[in-house]
């Protein structure tokens, strides 16, 4: 699409809602931004140009987590377009074969550089192929047998990527209420200065290893260290009956806390960005905890329960209507109710699990970032959050950036135009951050 307009910013911060996409939007025409064409429900999957599939929830992310990854090392073209020709139109079975076919065939190769001892060309195939058995998870039911097989080889692969870096990517755990949260950090530098550092959180549906691919190498090019992890609800953790709870800080402290005994680690300039429900959880980190000294948001999330509430397609998510849905679409509604630990034949009950899903921003005393695709920008209810949001946070140092659709740049959380969405973070965390 033709360059028309710079980068906006609005001296708002602005809010998206954690949950996926639970409604089926109108599509364009073939050819026609979706952005265009009026739709009764918003969606906050709806993908605002048409990529390949005529399922929208399908399609998003198609566009978003799958294309969005090529450049951070996550996917390649030609895998991507080949594989997307296999699968059937909204068939979750079909999703998950191709995907988990095309992962095998990447690690086979990996495994072949890695024995042959060409470190390089094995990691590269070795994320990819973490990537590819990630996308082969999206909308599989529990008690799908292949589930935790799958999961751990994408995790595994990202292990051995991750020790072929330099500095490596390393796996950690940190103990949490009986079991562990897993999750990488890999270090700015290799040269044992303190560096800063990005906490990177995701929301309701991601596992660690998307957050790698989300910002990890443009946290390295600026020599920020990085560490994510899965927080209760995330990854395979509500199979250990670990689901999404409103105090999501307790969580996110034990990871400040490993931060805070590294001395690799530069206490100062310690940020947490969360995305999509991390929107919520990151704000909330630091409102409880004064060792994060600066807070960014894709997007604002001050109270989640009327966020859902105003969501026409939870609310109205019958088993009834569900099975009206394509299989893919269907699927991922029924886990994002099973990650709040609501019955998956009971997707309105996100809207009562989400009560207490909070903070306060007159308590957060940092300074703030918050930003937002254009498309997902236009929900009412996420611009009358924004607006409280703005309005109460302590820290005069607070910013709104609504990326453009006429930039690629208007799904949720932005993850088709990474570099995009990481000059925005980095330049005001760089700034933030000035001593």
């Amino acid at each position: 699409m033709k360059h028309r307009s710079p980068l906006k910013a609005r001296a708002v911060l602005s809010a998206c809602v954690f949950a996926c996409c639970l409604s089926g939007a109108a599509l364009a025409e073939e050819g026609t931004p979706a952005a265009q064409t009026p739709a009764k429900e918003f969606d906050m999957h709806a993908p605002y140009v048409r990529y390949h599939f005529t399922d929208t929830d399908m399609d998003f992310t198609l566009g978003s987590m799958v294309l969005g990854a090529i450049s951070n090392g996550g996917a390649e073209t030609g895998e991507v377009f080949y594989t997307v020709a296999q699968i059937k139109d909204g068939d979750a079975a079909s999703w998950q074969e191709q995907w988990i076919k095309t992962a095998e065939r990447t690690e086979a190769r990996g495994r072949t550089s890695l024995a042959e001892g060409h470190a390089v060309s094995a990691r590269e195939q070795l994320l990819r192929a973490s990537n590819y058995y990630r996308f082969g998870l999206l909308a599989m039911m529990t008690d799908d047998p292949r589930l935790r097989a799958t999961a751990a080889k994408s995790r595994n692969a990202m292990k051995e990527a991750g020790k072929l870096f330099d500095p490596p990517l390393e796996y950690v755990e940190i103990p949490f209420e009986g079991t562990v949260l897993p999750g990488y950090f890999r270090k700015g530098s290799a040269d044992g200065k303190p560096h800063k550092t990005l906490l990177m959180l995701g929301g309701g549906e991601t596992f660690a290893e998307d957050l790698v691919f989300y910002i990890m190498p443009q946290a390295a090019e600026r020599g920020y260290n990085f560490m994510t992890l899965d927080l209760p609800g995330q990854g395979l953790l509500p199979l250990e009956g670990k689901t999404f709870r409103p105090e999501m800080y307790h969580a996110i402290q034990k990871a400040v806390d490993f931060l805070a005994a590294r001395k690799d680690v530069d206490k100062s300039r310690l940020a947490a960005f969360g995305i999509s429900g991390g929107g919520g959880f990151a704000p909330q980190a630091a409102e409880h905890d004064p060792r994060i000294k600066a807070v960014v948001m894709s997007s604002c999330v001050v109270d989640a329960e009327p966020l859902f509430a105003s969501m026409t397609p939870v609310v109205t998510a019958t088993p009834e209507k569900i099975a009206t849905f394509s299989s893919f679409h269907g699927n991922t509604a029924k886990l994002v109710a099973w990650r709040w630990g609501v019955p998956m034949d009971n997707v309105p009950g996100l809207v009562a699990a989400n009560k207490g899903f909070t903070f306060d921003p007159t308590k957060v005393t940092v300074p703030a970032l918050s930003l937002v695709g254009e498309g997902e920008y236009q929900n009412a209810e996420t611009k009358r959050q924004q607006a409280v949001c703005l309005e109460k946070l302590a820290n005069p140092n607070k910013k709104l950036v609504v990326t453009p659709l006429d930039e690629g740049a208007s799904n949720h959380v932005i993850m088709e135009n990474r570099a995009l969405m990481s000059q925005v973070v980095f330049d005001w965390l760089d700034d933030a951050f000035k001593k």
